[in-house]
């Protein structure tokens, strides 16, 4: 959301992230937001605006997403999942920022069933602080905004009573397959560095899709204000191989275009349609088990995080932690930029302000970010290394192995 709310002209100044992984990353690749690695339940507003350095600034929109797994539709929905009083949170923070709009999003399973109370509890209780909340609220597909995924999310919008209130973005770029969105990345088989690192120089670009050269910075589209980055365009990063033995290589080859895998229960896709859904899988508190990734439509292997990323519609420039298990959650946690911007739009359009594309040009942070693990990652922001739960290790299982106990 960061990213897609830069691409449409807002300067993100802070950001609230609890996983000193995950924060360390967002510095990277935001070097000038500020990013305080806390529980939200524990920091004020005043505490945001100290770290961000705006003083008593006016904060045009805060937006969001608390964890979702306590009310997905794949996992456990209880209401008395203690990740659910992130949404009063949200609520909070908002009213202490005195932000003029604000945008909350989280799977769409909160619409249904008796999770809706929470959000028709958290609907009412903006209203009570002096904000409305444009209704209906809508789920929206990822899908229908320019991104080769089907993926739909719940977004609340909402504005200080008195202001205009923003609208629902309508669909309105062209569709993306998956081989518009990963046909031109290099072949990481025949990259035997790729085996122990996640980037290689000199990388073999093919021709690509308008979709593949937008991603690659090499054609900038009109609706992006995003600052440009500097990065080298001849190097491809977050690509590191998974080995896969060679009964399960040749399951892969044996599975049609998509459809799922039977042992793995891997999807494979399909280069003429779009990705399924790319989940994170659990937390290090809750097993720190892998999800289902992806096989690629044309070599028997799942996707590359960066080809993770092109199917989310993240650029090439930006980068994920170096390791396959938290570069897939960084994703899979995250909006697609596209969808983010997408609706970041609509508040620039009530709001009246007219977006203008900088000549700026923004450094990246330091690699070393990229590679931290939880105890460096807790260190850089002096926060104690058990934040986060800590991860449950299954010694000699893969994750084909979990899937078929599991099944």
């Amino acid at each position: 959301m960061s990213l897609g709310f830069e691409q449409a002209g807002f300067d993100v100044v802070a950001a609230v992230e609890i996983d000193p992984v995950h924060a360390a990353v967002h510095e990277f690749n935001f070097p000038d937001c500020a990013v305080v690695c806390a529980d939200a339940a524990t920091v004020s507003g005043d505490q945001i605006r100290k770290a961000a350095g705006i003083g008593r600034q006016p904060v045009d929109v805060v937006f969001g997403g608390a964890p979702c797994q306590g009310f997905s539709l794949i996992g456990k929905r209880a209401l008395d999942d203690p990740r659910n009083k992130l949404l009063l949170e949200f609520l909070r923070l908002t009213v202490e920022l005195d932000a003029n709009y604000f945008v909350f999003e989280n799977v769409k399973g909160l619409t249904v069933g008796r999770h809706r109370e929470l959000l028709d509890e958290l609907i009412e209780a903006f209203g009570e602080n002096g904000y409305d909340v444009v209704l209906p609220y809508k789920v929206l597909n990822a899908a229908d905004f320019g991104v080769p995924q089907s993926r739909h999310r719940l977004f609340l919008m909402g504005a200080k009573r008195g202001l205009t209130l923003p609208s629902y973005p309508m669909s309105g770029l062209a569709a993306v397959t998956v081989w518009d969105a990963i046909g031109d990345l290099p072949d990481i088989d025949r990259e035997p560095e790729l085996l122990t690192k996640d980037s290689i120089s000199r990388a073999d670009y093919g021709r690509g899709s308008l979709y593949a050269r937008q991603m690659h910075g090499l054609t900038r589209e009109k609706a992006d204000y995003s600052y440009d980055r500097t990065w080298d365009d001849e190097v491809l990063t977050s690509s590191m191989r998974t080995e896969h033995t060679e009964l399960s290589q040749r399951r892969f080859r044996e599975t049609p275009l998509g459809e799922t895998e039977p042992v793995s229960r891997f999807f494979k896709l399909d280069p003429t349609g779009i990705c399924n859904t790319l989940r994170a899988g659990t937390g290090s508190d809750r097993g720190a088990f892998t999800s289902p990734r992806p096989i690629h439509p044309f070599h028997p292997r799942c996707i590359s995080v960066r080809e993770a990323a092109r199917l989310h519609s993240y650029p090439d420039w930006f980068r994920f932690h170096a390791t396959k298990w938290h570069g897939f959650r960084q994703i899979g946690n995250s909006v697609p930029p596209r969808l983010g911007r997408a609706v970041a739009a609509q508040i620039v359009r009530a709001s009246g302000a007219v977006p203008f594309k900088s000549t700026r040009t923004v450094d990246l942070g330091e690699e070393s970010l990229l590679t931290l693990n939880m105890t460096q990652a807790a260190s850089h922001f002096s926060v104690h290394n058990h934040v986060v739960g800590r991860r449950t290790r299954v010694s000699n299982v893969s994750t084909e192995q979990l899937s078929l106990l599991a099944s």
